[in-house]
């Protein structure tokens, strides 16, 4: 079963167990969409910014494949897609 997930910007969600976190970085553009992908090892962790064109609804992030329902530039909804067996 698909899960729906909307962020705003600067808000989080922890792709899966053991995988990296996500933060929706907004829009620096207007057709460019952008997702800071977070690792974390203890107290330290480093990220870096992901850029997307606006009309680009599959993508797939450290393994977890994704499907953007609706991007704006306050805040994104996407689905978490099933792996694939």
């Amino acid at each position: 079963m698909d899960k729906t997930v909307t962020l705003a910007v600067g808000e989080g969600f922890h792709l899966k167990r053991g995988k990296d976190r996500i933060t929706y970085a907004g829009m620096p553009s207007e057709d460019v969409y952008s997702i800071a992908q977070i690792k974390a090892s203890g107290y330290q962790g480093y990220s870096w910014n992901l850029y997307f064109p606006r009309r680009k609804q599959d993508i797939i992030i450290d393994g977890i494949s994704l499907y953007v329902e609706n991007v704006t530039p306050e805040e994104i909804r996407f689905r978490v897609q099933p792996a694939e067996s």
